[in-house]
């Protein structure tokens, strides 16, 4: 068990938090290939199976997670099923493969935010913390750039920016970027699995990829979000 101190607070981050935090990457292969259209079509309808596969994972990461993390968590399921509905239902920004939003995703949500909190908090990321930030900075930069160029996702170079905003105001919190590292991770399974799609022009102007590499703004402005909520949740507990 190591612990170090973030913004005046003592994270401790276990092994078992590390070991989930990784196997994320192999649990969301399985759980979107069993959703997607391929297996779906071979085999059977997945959606039940990665339901219980997301609850499950969800379950897991909770009971393993100290107190800070599990209010995190149960409040991003929430917030993040009020966020699918704005951006899914009402703003049709993008479409599941079935008609309403499944189960799975806004468990899935808080999987990938705390699969990003617990590595964001290793002593690893904590000592290498500088380097990290000047790292993301490049990399994203250039991810935003290129895709806008190559591709013309112009609604991640918008949006790209507003992630860069974000990381200012907040001085460069390397939490948000490992935090956008597992969403382009999910992103890019999820699309390629045919889980979901974005729309070609984002609020039927903006020109966009599928998917948008853009699309960790709204992780990283959820998270604004989701502080504040936790934060009034603790001074009222």
């Amino acid at each position: 068990m190591r612990a170090h101190s973030v913004k005046n607070a003592t994270v401790t981050v276990t092994k078992s938090q590390v070991f989930l935090a990784f196997f994320f990457t192999v649990f969301t292969l399985f759980a979107l290939f069993v959703y997607g259209v391929s297996f779906s079509t071979t085999y059977f309808d997945g959606r039940n199976v990665t339901n219980v596969m997301a609850l499950t994972y969800f379950s897991v990461l909770v009971y393993c997670s100290e107190v800070q993390l599990r209010k995190l968590m149960v409040v991003m399921v929430a917030l993040s099923y009020i966020g699918e509905l704005l951006f899914c239902e009402i703003l049709h920004m993008y479409a599941y493969r079935t008609p309403h939003i499944p189960l799975y995703v806004p468990f899935g949500h808080a999987i990938v935010y705390a699969s990003g909190y617990i590595f964001a908090h290793t002593t690893w990321a904590f000592q290498h913390a500088k380097y990290l930030e000047k790292t993301f900075a490049y990399g994203f930069g250039w991810l935003f750039l290129l895709v806008g160029l190559l591709l013309n996702d112009w609604f991640s170079v918008i949006f790209g920016l507003c992630f860069f905003l974000i990381l200012k105001r907040k001085k460069g919190q390397n939490l948000y970027c490992f935090i956008a590292l597992c969403v382009i991770f999910i992103e890019l399974v999820g699309t390629y699995f045919q889980c979901w799609k974005w729309q070609s022009k984002v609020f039927g102007t903006i020109p966009a990829s599928n998917p948008p590499m853009g699309a960790v703004f709204f992780y990283a402005g959820g998270d604004v979000l989701l502080a504040k909520i936790t934060a009034y949740w603790k001074s009222n507990s």
